[in-house]
């Protein structure tokens, strides 16, 4: 929409744009082409705008093909979306993306998300829709200028801080140019900048613990000025002698250590350490016959390497919502890293029986202790990894704790979201759980 042309639409509309919402319009079309094409936008992605406004980003993008889904707050501009966008492949939510369940996302194949995020609640936004683990693939947003050169920060710059490294722990951000304020109508007050987000691989880094991770970080920038080791004292009591260790300067302060430096801090402190049961070859497992009867124990790497027939526990935990609690496995597992699974999933070792593994992995794995309920057993094949599976399901209320040695992130979802994201997404789930999960709904339709 031209400049000239916003002015009567809003008239039109009955639109004054409110300062206490961002409403900044963008005018300039060649403007809004170019900023759809850096999407690199696909005919069958599914596209969340936030921030529509009237709609100069999502005519560009629909015109690629993809499905749109719009979230807009003003009541009165999703009436003239509605009205402009009739019978296209768009969906106008009146709402507050900063209320929007994120979790419905993983339910489709590839997103993407486009936004002119409104200055006043942009970290907000930034921060909820960077959640790690994400459903989106990409993120394309304008930003308050000083905003997006924080994100993008390195290290040593006046910049550089906690959202910095928050953000770029998960992933890369590419600033592709500033957008000056005169682009939009009413003009703000500072110019804008466009950056674009991708997932970094998890495995390009090494593994930390997210949260000790993000206290340490947030401490360590409490006071710039400040050098790092007094700032976090409480947290590393033996500063100097890990900076020796790490080869940092004791005296440094906060925006001097990279991001790969932070990780290895964290690690000194909170160290991963791989589940007990990873490639130790005293682990013994409970090998048996085709009708499951006990034959004889076997290390881990013998039983998986013969694709000998053996047993495996899987536990379900429900909060008060009735949604379940996923795991996506640790990058350190040997066997389907990087994949969701059940709220707790393991062997049977030698010596134990079903029942007494699901106790134990719920333990070691999620730290807590519930009564379980025998669900089904599933036979060994294939796509079970040649394990006798039992299935159990607990409840649960309150928090769970889970063991980063073996769970990289997880999240409760409603199971009618977990239908439909394994129909889309199969391949990001452990093959064991899907036949679980499918066995389960089938007794719980």
């Amino acid at each position: 929409m031209k400049l000239s042309e916003i002015p009567a639409v809003l008239r039109e509309i009955g639109v004054s744009p409110v300062k206490s919402l961002g409403q900044n319009f963008l005018h300039d079309r060649n403007l809004a082409r170019w900023i759809v094409e850096q999407a690199r936008l696909r005919a069958d992605d599914y596209v969340v705008e936030i921030g529509p406004g009237l709609g100069a980003l999502t005519e560009f993008a629909l015109a690629k093909g993809a499905h749109v889904l719009a979230i807009e707050k003003d009541k009165r501009l999703v009436k003239f979306l509605h009205e402009k966008f009739a019978d296209q492949t768009v969906e106008i939510v009146h709402g507050d993306a900063l209320e929007f369940d994120t979790r419905i996302l993983y339910t489709k194949r590839r997103v993407n998300l486009l936004g002119n995020l409104p200055y006043y609640i942009s970290s907000q936004l930034l921060i909820k829709f960077l959640e790690s683990p994400s459903p989106i693939s990409m993120w394309l947003l304008m930003l308050q200028k000083e905003l997006a050169k924080r994100i993008c920060a390195v290290p040593g710059t006046s910049d550089y801080g906690a959202l910095s490294l928050q953000v770029q722990l998960h992933y890369r951000v590419e600033y592709l140019r500033t957008v000056p304020a005169t682009v939009f109508l009413p003009k703000p007050d500072v110019d804008s900048a466009l950056v674009r987000i991708s997932p970094r691989d998890e495995r390009e880094l090494p593994a930390c613990d997210h949260d000790v991770f993000e206290r340490l970080v947030r401490c360590g920038f409490s006071q710039r000025r400040k050098q790092l080791g007094k700032l976090i004292r409480e947290q590393v009591p033996k500063w100097e002698a890990i900076a020796a260790e790490l080869g940092l300067n004791p005296k440094a302060r906060a925006e001097e250590l990279s991001l790969l430096q932070w990780i290895a801090v964290t690690n000194q402190i909170a160290p991963i350490i791989p589940a007990r049961r990873f490639g130790v070859s005293e682990e013994q497992f409970q090998v048996v016959d085709e009708q499951d009867r006990p034959v004889v124990g076997a290390a881990r790497s013998e039983v998986h390497a013969n694709n000998f027939l053996h047993r495996a526990v899987h536990v379900l935990i429900f909060n008060p919502a009735g949604e379940v609690f996923l795991q996506l496995r640790s990058r350190l597992k040997d066997r389907h890293p990087l994949t969701w699974d059940s709220s707790a999933a393991g062997h049977v070792n030698l010596g134990e029986d079903y029942d007494q593994a699901a106790a134990r992995e719920l333990w070691e794995e999620l730290g807590v202790e519930t009564d379980l309920q025998r669900i089904t057993k599933l036979p060994a094949s294939e796509r079970t990894d040649f394990e006798f599976m039992r299935l159990y399901r607990g409840s649960y209320h309150g928090e769970l704790h889970p063991d980063p040695g073996e769970i990289e992130a997880g999240k409760f979802f409603p199971p009618a979201i977990v239908d439909e994201w394994i129909k889309a997404r199969p391949d990001t789930f452990a093959p064991g759980f899907v036949e679980c999960w499918k066995v389960w709904r089938r007794k719980n339709a």
